[in-house]
């Protein structure tokens, strides 16, 4: 296997190098020196420019060999030695990449998704292709799933790092804005997925480059890449404000939902987690409110959080979905069984279910900002992974994200044995059996670990367990504090670990000598026959199946890792989740022939009841990839419109001179004018004089031209070129007002708080055009076709209003009223929050700034990162809507891209 990747990719660990870097470099004064070498090729180059990074790519190609080599025998300079990793940890390097761990690297390198096993050195893998893409002089991104293992591994790798002349940095929750500045400047940067989104928003509302933390996205390393890209792709992260929703109204619609009766009023789907009220559940329910018809009356919107108050009654269940802590609902990460603090459900369902359980029920949030994981690490240049499972979704990896998956071989054969499935008649006969195995495993003093796929399933053993006075430890969401160190402990003798899925992913179970050796086998008898299991490493037992086969996959991968023994047990019943859900005729075929058989004995192993069943979930997976795929076929329209503003605002804050650009959106909106009313007169007459001075003097609300100002012109390019001038004078009576520095300033400030509301109601408008065109399917039509025309259109809508919005601003701004008369009303407000995986956070008041020295300051804030409030007046006018006809040829496209329209989406 190793002997074929390195045909094909190239043998990342040249014999002859490794020779001559041994005996040339004897210290890491060497090493560093050779490091600078190293970093001396690429000075001047930008990864931003297409051409340079293709030089960059040639160079890396040709010092890869090298720096591999250099990073080898840096590990062996320091293997050995005792590092002071804070003032009460010493932590000794022992680590030597091997050949494997090499070629990994190699495949990371390349921009692929590297499958390496448990206990194959991942980590330290992540540290190789890390140090060849910083010497670029950009920073790299090391993405852990938690802040405990950004932590640990930047301070364990910040030694090898450290030692190559490379500087580490760690980003977590709750630093500082200066704390964070700095670790971004770093070479290396450990960061959690969502630290780095919220980041990235957070960046995308600063009020200048200053207050951006974190530089270009240069290539990101992802462990537990599948865990992120696949299991967390559809979760947006959200950074949002209070709406002003009562919250009051949820008891309402929960105690509405407690009247209407299941498969009358309404039906549910357990698979997607729908409740949907029926015909005759319509009628009831119009009975109940009062209303005759409730589609054209005002309670239209109680419909869908009646059906939000349904699901949180019949498919979201306690201790499985969510747990409540605090009086506070937490969702439970289904793959993982951790909690996940901050994150809420959208669109009321959360308040639904905080109804239903009688917790305080927050307020909806009014979405500022956001991101999905699909859509930011596709902005990285560079991209690669590491998981110990991904085979089974590589081709999501490579459609989504041009992602291959190459399965590292590992340093030393797995031996663990995989049994076959076990079924069961049912879930308590199946506990019982395997209370009963556990009890005779612990008898022996072999470690076990039981996965289980729910708080409540992993209590409920819990509780079988204590009647049999077996000690055990218990880690799920309601005991995630000491996760690392339960799992850690899990390969112990006599060990006895529930978990909840993979729980403590990142922390490899080692077992001792004493584990290893275990001698003899557990047999355990029954009707149909006995079982019998070998001793020796780590027992693995699974309750039940899940979804997908990479989750079932990552369980087993805990046991015989660096080739200790181990085995592999699933017990499956029909009341599994996927028995009950996804299980069909021919599965439940097989039980009618056991119905005299005892509860508590497995009916049947078989590897072809485990073929039958990874059937179902290979149909599960590429259901749950169709809706991924589908959900971001939506989320690119978006995604486009999000980045054509990020460029925009980006441009407004790099560029110094704001007033060209201020008077490019004052020649727009001139121009469209000019144009709307030339199409209904079809000439420049006395009729179309008299209409253009009306619409110009009541946009700038005051009489600022006459008709002999417009007086002898023939033509629309004359026409708004006159037009423009007196307005663009009344604006430069405004910038004498004060100096042209803070005048700026104010024009950037105006624009940027402008961009940032225009975008808060553009993703308000999404989120309803996209529920709107789910029902275009009824009239023959593609919804996706229908979303794409009607986004690109409010996309076109919201950049005309967003200047139109400036311009008027600007033109009806008084001095003496001081920037009081030029309120903006922006969307970065004082008291967002962000939801997700992530905790809420208060950004802290500052400093407000002054635009004219001679005016009184106001309670403007600037926020701890950089973003400022600012409010705009609101205007009685509404802006005029254009279509890409409207665009003059000669005018900024609307799409952001900096070009002319006749040079971009007027082209042809």
């Amino acid at each position: 296997m190793f002997s074929l990747i390195t045909k094909i990719f190239g043998d990342p660990s040249d014999k002859s190098i490794e020779e001559d870097y041994r005996n040339e470099i004897t210290t890491l004064d060497q090493v560093q020196a050779k490091t600078h070498e190293f970093q001396s090729k690429f000075e001047g180059l930008d990864i931003d420019d297409d051409d340079e990074r293709r030089q960059i790519k040639k160079i890396l190609e040709e010092i890869k060999h090298q720096v591999f080599a250099l990073h080898r025998r840096t590990c062996e300079l320091i293997h050995g030695k005792t590092f002071d990793l804070d003032s009460t940890t010493k932590y000794e390097w022992n680590m030597v990449p091997y050949d494997v761990q090499l070629l990994g690297a190699l495949a990371l390198h390349d921009g692929n998704i590297a499958e390496m096993k448990t206990g194959e050195g991942k980590t330290l893998v992540a540290t190789i292709a890390a140090y060849l893409n910083a010497l670029v002089g950009q920073s790299v991104h090391i993405v852990t799933v938690n802040d405990y293992l950004a932590r640990r591994d930047a301070k364990e790798m910040g030694i090898i790092y450290n030692a190559l002349g490379l500087d580490v940095g760690v980003i977590s929750h709750g630093q500082s804005f200066e704390e964070k500045k700095h670790s971004y400047s770093r070479n290396i940067v450990y960061a959690t997925n969502n630290e780095l989104g919220f980041d990235y928003l957070r960046d995308n509302m600063a009020v200048s480059n200053e207050n951006k933390v974190m530089g270009k996205l240069w290539y990101a390393i992802i462990d537990e890449v599948d865990s992120i890209l696949v299991d967390e792709a559809r979760t947006p992260l959200i950074i949002s404000a209070p709406s002003a929703e009562p919250t009051s109204q949820y008891m309402r619609f929960a105690a509405i939902a407690r009247k209407l009766k299941e498969n009358t009023d309404y039906k549910i789907d357990e698979k997607q987690k729908t409740a949907t009220l029926t015909e005759e559940g319509i009628n009831n329910l119009e009975k109940i409110i009062g209303v005759d018809n409730i589609y054209v009356s005002q309670h239209y919107n109680d419909i869908h959080h009646i059906e939000n108050a349904l699901k949180a009654s019949t498919v979201y269940k306690k201790d499985i979905d969510y747990l409540i802590r605090n009086d506070e609902i937490l969702i439970i990460d289904e793959h993982t069984g951790r909690v996940l603090p901050g994150r809420r459900y959208s669109d009321g369902l959360h308040q639904a279910i905080e109804a239903k359980e009688n917790a305080t029920i927050q307020e909806e949030s009014r979405t500022l900002a956001s991101v999905t994981f699909q859509n930011y690490f596709r902005l990285y240049k560079k991209l690669s992974g590491m998981t110990g499972t991904a085979k089974t979704e590589e081709e999501e990896f490579y459609k989504i994200y041009n992602l291959e998956v190459i399965c590292v071989p590992t340093n030393r054969p797995i031996i663990r044995q995989d049994r076959g499935d076990l079924l069961f008649r049912s879930e308590k006969g199946k506990f019982h059996y395997i209370v009963n195995l556990i009890e005779k495993l612990y008898e022996k003093g072999q470690p076990v670990l039981v996965g289980t796929v729910s708080v409540a399933k992993s209590e409920y053993l819990s509780h079988l367990l204590e009647q049999k006075n077996i000690p055990h430890n218990v880690l799920n969401a309601k005991h995630d504090s000491k996760e690392a160190e339960i799992v850690g402990a899990a390969g112990k003798y006599k060990s006895i670990t529930i978990a909840t899925n993979m729980a403590g992913r990142g922390t490899d179970i080692k077992i001792d000598d004493r584990v290893r050796n275990l001698s003899g086998s557990v047999v355990i008898e029954g009707k149909g026959g006995k079982q019998e299991y070998p001793l020796g490493g780590l027992f693995i037992i699974g309750t039940e199946k899940h979804e997908t086969r990479r989750i079932d996959n990552q369980l087993r991968g805990r046991s015989g890792r660096q080739g200790d023994p181990g085995l592999s047990q699933f017990m499956i019943s029909p009341q599994d989740d996927i028995m009950r859900i996804f299980g069909g005729d021919k599965l439940f075929s097989i039980l009618a022939r056991f119905e005299s058989h005892p509860e508590n004995d497995p009916l049947v192993e078989s590897k072809m009841l485990t073929r039958n069943i990874e059937t179902i979930q290979k149909q599960v997976e590429g259901r749950n990839f169709d809706i991924r795929k589908h959900i971001l076929e939506y989320d690119d329209v978006l995604n486009q419109h999000r980045l054509a503003i990020y460029a925009r605002r980006n441009r407004i804050l790099s560029g110094k001179d704001i007033h060209s650009e201020i008077l490019e959106m004052l020649e727009h909106q001139i121009q469209a004018m000019v144009s709307s009313l030339y199409d209904i007169h079809n000439e420049i007459d006395s009729e179309y004089i008299t209409d253009i001075v009306k619409e110009i003097n009541d946009f700038a609300e005051a009489e600022e031209i006459g008709r002999d100002d417009l007086a002898n012109i023939t033509s629309q390019e004359k026409m708004t070129e006159r037009i423009k001038t007196l307005l663009a004078g009344k604006i430069e009576k405004l910038r004498d007002t004060g100096n042209e520095e803070t005048f700026a300033d104010f024009e950037r400030q105006l624009t940027l708080a402008s961009i940032d509301e225009m975008w808060m109601q553009h993703i308000d408008k999404m989120a309803r055009l996209r529920e709107e065109v789910a029902f275009e399917g009824y009239a023959q039509k593609n919804p996706l076709v229908v979303y794409k025309e009607r986004a690109y259109e409010s996309f076109i809508r919201l950049i005309n209003d967003l200047e139109y919005r400036v311009i008027k601003a600007l033109l009806t701004a008084k001095p003496s009223e001081a920037i009081d008369s030029v309120e903006l009303e922006s969307a970065l407000r004082s008291d967002y929050t962000e939801t997700a995986v992530a905790t809420h956070g208060k950004p802290k008041e500052a400093e407000d700034i002054n635009i004219f020295p001679n005016m009184p300051r106001n309670s403007n804030s600037r926020q701890e990162d950089g973003t400022r409030v600012i409010r705009v007046q609101n205007t009685n006018q509404t802006p005029k809507e254009i279509d890409m006809s409207s665009v003059p040829k000669n005018a900024q496209c609307p799409c952001g891209s900096g070009k002319k329209f006749k040079n971009c989406h007027g082209k042809g």
